[in-house]
């Protein structure tokens, strides 16, 4: 499998016991969906057909996503392209992002990360936070740029200060790892909080992690059952390797734990919400 598409792995070892925190940056923002793409369009597909054809920027980046995803439309990438870079273009960020997409995954395209690099870029400059994250993704991994971890987490930030979470999770293994900013757990801990708080269910484990470890976080059993419990119930049942990877982890720590610490963990869990 491409290594842009997968998930590695850290061992941490602690008190003989093995604590895996999910440790890959992971992929490419998700293509955007018909209704993500037609928010702001008004009028159904004819209206939109129309209003492509006339050169609106906002419509023909719909459309263009519409035929990308073969939503109310015959699915066709040839003409996914045409609208995407139509608009992309007209300085339409989210059309550039989608084609930086389509090179990266070679969607109806030859694959071409310079080329995504390049269409991630012109829509990161015009504030992307989608884009954002991913010209950080392309820096992390150095496919078609020169991997430079610093200019991976000024981009992962950028994205982070609007409420990205993947960013705000890569952005954590930056600092947990030290590339590219100087190794400071607390800082890891800080971002993954934000990441979990906004949706990232690998930030849950690392969280989890963490604080089984006393590592940027105070050792604490029952926080780190708490988010070992919330990964293991919101990674898909489907990602058989992540869902075991938490359920592991709350196991090792469940073993060291009174009964009344676990239920007071569990009560933790069921009670938490993203903010």
């Amino acid at each position: 499998m491409d290594r842009i598409l997968g998930r590695a792995r850290l061992l941490l070892a602690a008190q003989a016991i093995a604590i895996e925190m999910i440790a890959g940056p992971g992929a490419f923002a998700a293509p955007a969906s018909a209704q993500m793409a037609c928010q702001g369009v008004p009028g159904g597909l004819p209206k939109i057909e129309a209003d492509a054809g006339r050169g609106d920027a906002a419509a023909q980046a719909a459309l263009g996503v519409l035929y990308y995803n073969g939503e109310g439309v015959a699915q066709s990438y040839a003409l996914a392209l045409y609208w995407l870079r139509q608009a992309a273009d007209q300085g339409q960020a989210s059309a550039a992002n989608q084609l930086g997409l389509m090179y990266a995954l070679g969607a109806g395209v030859a694959k071409d990360y310079v080329a995504a690099a390049a269409w991630y870029r012109k829509a990161a400059d015009a504030g992307s936070a989608e884009a954002e994250f991913n010209l950080g993704l392309m820096y992390d991994y150095g496919q078609g740029l020169t991997q430079d971890y610093a200019e991976a987490a000024r981009w992962y930030r950028k994205a982070a200060d609007q409420a990205n979470a993947p960013a705000a999770y890569n952005l954590g293994l930056l600092y947990e790892g030290g590339r590219g900013l100087a190794q400071d757990h607390v800082e890891a801990v800080m971002w993954w909080t934000r990441a979990a708080d906004e949706g990232d269910v690998d930030a849950l484990n690392n969280l989890g992690a963490a604080y089984a470890l006393g590592r940027g976080a105070p050792a604490d059993d029952v926080q780190a059952y708490k988010w070992f419990d919330l990964a293991a119930s919101r990674v898909p049942l489907s990602d058989v390797q992540r869902h075991e990877n938490a359920l592991r982890n709350r196991a090792i720590v469940a073993a060291r734990m009174t009964a009344a610490d676990i239920a007071d963990a569990k009560r933790q869990a069921a009670e938490w919400r993203p903010k």
